[in-house]
């Protein structure tokens, strides 16, 4: 019981301002009835910069898994119906005409994108299915980052959402994510989907309806419990649908045709995209300083590929001194960094770990002391023998000695000695 009271105070009191935050339009719809639907901005995200870069440097090329043509071929309503029930699943996922539009939209408009995220499945998956079984959550969440953010871990949304779970910079804090400058950890596959699942579970301990926790997840729990209210106290999506912000009744219908499109994508045509990632890798923990060039010229590995296996890393820069960092390199590099550790440590220090530590700031007196010259001071209007005497380091009575002056006047315009 306790444990529920904390989760509704941090899920109540700050994630409010994550949905408002999030959503650009969170005015409700009116009474009737739209067919109109609102794309979840992540299913808008631009993926094919990603794509393109990858098809370039040889990291992608077409899978053979499936008969791939340019149309998906026209089917019955009945027959989505029935795949949708076969799809072994906790959350409901009813079929109508929202619904149909959106499989529509995956099947035909953004096929290429759906070829993308089926080819980044394979990375991804075994990550969000292991957080997912972890905190007990029903596995089919696991293609909620489909309409989050087309599965790409840096895509950053107009609201500076963030990552394939689209945290918000309060909400990823208030669930562990930490963001500096140089590091970004809602860009962290591992430790976002951890802290996603933790906000998903949160929500359950809320609304117990799958459908409610995802429209939360999208608008946040303020403007749901309004929702509800409007609708005189009615816990159910479908009966809440029209009280909704626009985008957040898409979000629903959006999640169920990503489960569809996800399962049957070859009764579609679509064939997955074949990732030429690395098939195993491995972590170690960084501690000191070291930039991903300095790994990448010594180990022989291609940067872009170390940044996509680190998408945290926002600057290409391992902190490292404040706290250790773990560091994924494909299985054949680990080695050789590990034989070769010092080496990475220490190549072109000078350009890579150039952040100086201290600084001496050199003044006028030390440059002429060092050269053994007499130094002089031309006195200005207003200046006194006490404040030369401080600006230079030096005793009121050595100006008075080396200059054969028993007081303290002073006359502007003449040249004072120091030493």
């Amino acid at each position: 019981m306790k444990k529920l009271i904390i989760c509704l105070f941090i899920i109540l009191n700050f994630i409010p301002q994550y949905a408002q935050e999030k959503q650009e339009n969170t005015t409700t719809a009116t009474d009737s009835v739209t067919n109109d639907i609102d794309l979840p901005e992540g299913m808008l995200l631009e993926t094919d910069s990603l794509y393109l870069d990858w098809i370039s440097k040889n990291y992608i090329n077409i899978g053979e898994n499936c008969t791939t043509t340019d149309t998906s071929p026209q089917l019955e309503d009945s027959v989505y119906i029935d795949r949708l029930q076969r799809i072994p699943a906790i959350i409901e996922m009813p079929y109508n005409d929202i619904v149909r539009k959106f499989i529509d939209m995956y099947a035909n408009k953004l096929r290429q994108r759906v070829a993308f995220m089926l080819s980044a499945n394979n990375l991804y998956m075994p990550i969000i299915e292991e957080a997912l079984d972890l905190y007990n959550l029903p596995l089919e969440l696991r293609y909620l980052p489909v309409i989050e953010s087309a599965l790409n871990p840096i895509a950053t949304s107009r609201q500076g959402a963030v990552g394939l779970w689209q945290f918000m910079l309060n909400t990823g804090k208030i669930y562990g994510l930490k963001v500096t400058s140089l590091v970004d950890e809602r860009r962290d596959p591992i430790k976002s989907t951890r802290a996603a699942a933790r906000y998903l579970k949160d929500l359950y301990d809320i609304y117990h309806d799958w459908n409610l926790v995802l429209a939360a997840y999208n608008c946040g729990p303020g403007t749901i419990n309004k929702a509800i209210h409007r609708a005189g106290g009615e816990k159910d999506f479908w009966t809440i649908y029209n009280y909704l912000p626009k985008e957040t009744r898409s979000y629903v219908p959006a999640f169920i045709a990503a489960n569809y499109i996800m399962t049957y994508y070859c009764e579609h045509n679509i064939s997955p995209l074949e990732m030429k990632m690395p098939e195993g890798t491995d972590t170690i923990h960084i501690s000191r300083p070291l930039n991903f060039q300095q790994i990448a010229d010594v180990c022989k590995i291609d940067i872009d590929q170390l940044r996509a296996l680190n998408p945290e890393f926002k600057k290409d820069i391992i902190p490292g001194n404040e706290k250790p960092y773990a560091l994924r390199l494909p299985n054949q590099v680990m080695s050789r960094f590990i034989d070769l550790e010092d080496s990475i440590y220490n190549y072109k220090n000078e350009i890579y770990q150039n952040r100086r530590v201290t600084v001496n700031v050199q003044t006028p007196q030390n440059t002429s002391s060092a050269q053994g010259k007499p130094l002089y001071h031309k006195i200005r209007k207003g200046e006194t023998l006490g404040g030369i005497a401080l600006k230079y380091g030096v005793s009121v009575a050595q100006l008075r000695r080396l200059n054969g002056i028993k007081g303290s006047n002073i006359r502007a315009g003449k040249s004072l000695r120091i030493r």
